[in-house]
């Protein structure tokens, strides 16, 4: 069955050496992505947990805020 348009062919090395680029730009995106909600999962739990205990966006915003100054200043 044929294609209902057809698509130009750009070379089989140069579709292969485009197939592992964007693989590695997925990997790489989802690293840093993983890498990110490890980052921000204390801060957001203490944070959902000031939310639950106060009823306040503010001080859960606060309480995340704080978490997340002492993660970065933590980690260098």
């Amino acid at each position: 069955m044929t294609p209902p348009f057809p698509l130009p062919s750009l070379g089989f090395l140069f579709e292969v050496v485009a197939l592992l680029l964007l693989l590695l730009i997925g990997v790489i995106i989802i690293f840093v992505i993983a890498k990110m909600l490890f980052f921000f999962l204390p801060a957001a739990i203490i944070a959902i947990v000031v939310w639950f205990l106060t009823g306040s966006w503010f001080w859960a915003g606060v309480a995340f805020l704080i978490i997340a100054f002492i993660s970065v200043t933590r980690r260098k």
